[in-house]
């Protein structure tokens, strides 16, 4: 199989037992549609089929964002209803390893792809946090609870619940971030977090990562949708989500005083 396929949002390749997916939209930051998360769902069970492949990388093109979430503009238009948001949870079913190689912003969406990696890597300008309340998109179920099974509730309602945004040694210091390099040495730190992983036993990594997964089984099955089902069917005809999106792209503090 060719190292690239026929992908347009991404690149994909696959160099000395590494695959490396890299959302491929620089003009947005590398915020993604669902078109994106599509695409990179597609590589990764590519990577997770190639014998080849013992690690996987995603990434962001560029230096200035990882990924900056959704597309705030594909979310005013629509995007986000009926979609199920099951990335996270493809790359903790993942056999093989998968590391986030964080340079830039790593901000809502984007927090949670690094977050859901075995392991982040990142430069030391990079900046994380989340954006879902800021912006009045939609989170719940696993995606948010997981994140207390990395940080702990206090830390991990902070994120979510305030928005705050934090460097890579302050990500580093709650434990959201397994290592800081500076920039130029962020590919030279990936490979080599990408080789002792290959140097190890696949088989035994694997259940490894199953037994994380298995810890993880009490909430993996809930997500944003079956949440909006639940508690609030009429969220995207209430004007709220749209409120939010809409203060973004006109660089404006939102106003959620009606909805609340």
């Amino acid at each position: 199989m060719p190292d690239q396929p026929d992908f347009t949002d991404i690149l994909y390749s696959v160099d000395k037992g590494v695959a490396t997916i890299a959302i491929n939209r620089p003009h947005k930051l590398n915020a993604f549609n669902g078109h994106t998360l599509g695409e990179i769902r597609d590589a990764i069970d590519r990577a997770a089929a190639d014998r080849a492949v013992g690690v996987i990388v995603l990434t962001g093109v560029g230096d200035r964002s990882f990924s900056a979430g959704g597309d705030v503009e594909w979310e005013v238009n629509g995007g986000l209803e009926g979609h199920d948001w099951h990335l996270g949870r493809q790359i903790v079913d993942c056999p093989k390893p998968i590391i986030a190689r964080v340079s830039g912003y790593a901000i809502g969406g984007g927090n949670h792809i690094a977050y859901f990696c075995d392991f982040t890597i990142a430069a030391d300008h990079s900046i994380f946090g989340q954006n879902g309340p800021r912006v009045g998109s939609p989170a719940g179920g696993y995606v948010v609870s997981h994140l207390a099974s990395v940080l702990g509730h206090k830390k991990a309602r902070e994120l979510w619940m305030l928005c705050r945004r934090y460097s890579a040694q302050q990500a580093l210091d709650m434990g959201l971030i397994n290592a800081v390099v500076p920039k130029e040495n962020l590919d030279e730190e990936v490979r080599r977090w990408a080789d002792d992983i290959l140097s190890l036993s696949p088989t035994v990594l694997r259940l490894v990562k199953i037994s994380f997964r298995n810890q993880m089984e009490s909430y993996m099955g809930r997500n944003v949708s079956d949440m909006l089902r639940e508690h609030k069917p009429d969220y995207f005809q209430t004007g709220e989500q749209q409120e939010g999106g809409n203060a973004f792209l006109e660089k404006r503090k939102p106003d959620f005083t009606k909805w609340r």
